[in-house]
């Protein structure tokens, strides 16, 4: 796994990911968002999930990847970052990983939000949580963030 270090700049973009997880409970989906920021630091592309209308691969990560591919250069989209509410699923990794998207930034893990819906009492995912790194080798990946993976839980909690 490459890792770097999430910087303040970072955790500003990280804020918006969750803010925008936060629209997407109150819209009644599940608290997921992510931000597409590309190598000149302007937002290019955001979202929530939409998966309450009975489509769950609506993810906001796969919403990015297909808005990438359509829109940016190859280098463009490998110079990107995606800021993320939570780390992506396997399918997300995979559609990030075809399109050649850059750093990844995540508020929370898998394995932590797992562990919250568990103890919440929230029926597990329907697949099983597959770290990034494991179904895109290399790529450069930073998180968890703690203060926003505390506002993440705290989403959680609400579902």
């Amino acid at each position: 796994m490459l890792a770097t270090m999430i910087t303040d700049v970072d955790r500003d973009w990280l804020v918006r990911a969750v803010d925008l997880a936060r629209q997407a409970l109150e819209a009644g989906d599940e608290p997921y968002g992510s931000v597409l920021v590309g190598a000149d630091g302007t937002e290019l592309f955001a979202d929530h999930n939409r998966i309450s209308g009975g489509d769950s691969t609506r993810h906001p990560e796969f919403a990015i990847a297909r808005w990438a591919a359509e829109n940016l250069t190859p280098e463009g989209r490998a110079q990107a970052v995606v800021y993320t509410s939570g780390e992506h699923c396997a399918m997300c990794s995979a559609a990030h990983g075809w399109v050649g998207l850059g750093r990844i930034v995540y508020a929370a893990s898998s394995r932590q939000i797992g562990q919250w819906r568990a103890e919440l009492g929230h029926p597990a995912a329907p697949v099983n949580a597959i770290p990034i790194q494991d179904v895109v080798p290399g790529i450069t990946v930073d998180g968890p963030d703690e203060e926003q993976g505390a506002r993440v839980k705290e989403l959680v909690a609400q579902m």
